[in-house]
Formats: C-alpha cells, sequence, structure tokens
C-alpha cells in the first residue's frame, strides 16, 4: 500500500484545495480508485501476472497515451521490479513506433458504418520480441487494439493471448488493469486542469 496514488500523480498536496475536496466531496470515489489501483498492481497473491508484467503494461499504456508522467511513474516501479535494461528500452522503443490518435474500428454493419475509420494495427518489432518475451509481446498488441482499436477487439486478439501463454484469468485481469489506466490517465488530466485554474 502506498498514498493515494491520483493525488501522487496529480501532484496533490496534502491540505490543498484540491486535496480538501478530494477527501470531503469525493471519498468514496477517491477510497475506490485507490483499492482498484491496489488490487491490480499490489494484490495479495500476483498469480502468473507478476509485477514486472503489469508495470510494463502500465509504463506501455500510458506511453500509448503520451502522459509522460504517468509513464515514468510506472517506469520507476518497473526498475524497482527488476527488469533488465534490454526490456525497458523495448517497451520505450514500442511506445514510440506505436503511438497514433484513433479511436479506429468498423461498427456492425448499419447507419454507423459511415463512421468506420481505418488505422494502424501494432506488430512489436522482431528485434523487440526477445526483450519482451512472447507474453508481454502478445500483451502489448493486445493493449493496443484496446486502446486504439476499441471497436475491432475480438477473438484472435484474445487467442494470440492465450496461444502466447496468458490464461483466461489473466486476460481478464489484463483487461481491467487496461480499463482502470484509462480511467486514472483522465481523472489525472482533469485535476491537473483544476490545480492549474486554482
Amino acid at each position: 500500500m502506498e498514498s493515494d496514488v491520483i493525488d501522487i500523480l496529480a501532484g496533490i498536496a496534502p491540505g490543498s484545495p484540491l486535496d480538501t475536496i478530494r477527501r470531503t466531496r469525493r471519498p468514496t470515489a477517491r477510497e475506490h480508485a485507490q483499492k482498484s489501483y491496489d488490487s491490480l498492481f499490489a494484490p495479495a497473491d500476483f498469480g502468473g501476472f507478476g509485477p514486472l508484467e503489469r508495470f510494463a503494461v502500465a509504463t506501455f499504456v500510458a506511453g500509448l497515451h503520451g502522459q509522460q508522467t504517468i509513464r515514468d511513474f510506472y517506469a520507476a516501479k518497473l526498475r524497482s521490479a527488476a527488469a533488465t535494461d534490454a526490456t525497458r528500452s523495448a517497451i520505450d522503443a514500442e511506445v514510440e513506433t506505436s503511438r497514433t490518435k484513433g479511436p479506429y474500428g468498423a461498427y456492425p454493419k448499419g447507419p454507423l458504418s459511415s463512421e468506420d475509420t481505418a488505422g494502424p494495427v501494432h506488430r512489436v518489432a522482431a528485434d523487440h520480441r526477445e526483450a519482451l518475451g512472447p507474453r508481454l509481446a502478445a500483451a502489448f498488441e493486445h493493449v493496443h487494439m484496446l486502446v486504439f482499436h476499441p471497436r475491432d477487439a475480438a477473438a484472435p486478439s484474445l487467442q494470440s493471448l492465450l496461444d502466447a501463454g496468458w490464461t483466461t484469468d489473466e486476460v481478464v485481469t489484463l483487461s481491467q488493469l487496461v480499463a482502470f489506466l484509462s480511467f486514472q490517465i483522465r481523472v489525472v488530466a482533469g485535476l491537473r486542469v483544476l490545480a492549474a485554474k486554482a
């Protein structure tokens, strides 16, 4: 357990107006956000989806969103999880080569089809696969799909995770982790805007 992570990422000082607002007006939301972080990044039992993989995914997701402060936070956690220099370099390189805009994807045939948007599907570079390993390589490709192609995430993407050694429970946790990070990134961005106007 650590101090409230959203406070840390948003730069909210104890006793500040935003700290007071979060503690007094949104205490349940604040508590549940921290509990979600704890359950995903500091569970009693990591199972087969260990801290190195979790912090690697978090670093990659924050990088895809272009959130350098959050990326640095998770990259520091990744270093403390004993990630090798080669792994960390491969993650940094994958972030740089996989950034795009989005969202992309195709709707089911119908009136929304006019809004279909084609976009790049990320594949981990061959020279990074050894440093990342098959599980993280598959995870990064799936995560990129969730972030930029949410309408296209389907069975083949999930199957590639299973083929790389992910269990069904781990795939569920991976999806929860990505969803939480998207929430966390948006909350932190909003709080930073409020802090700048205070």
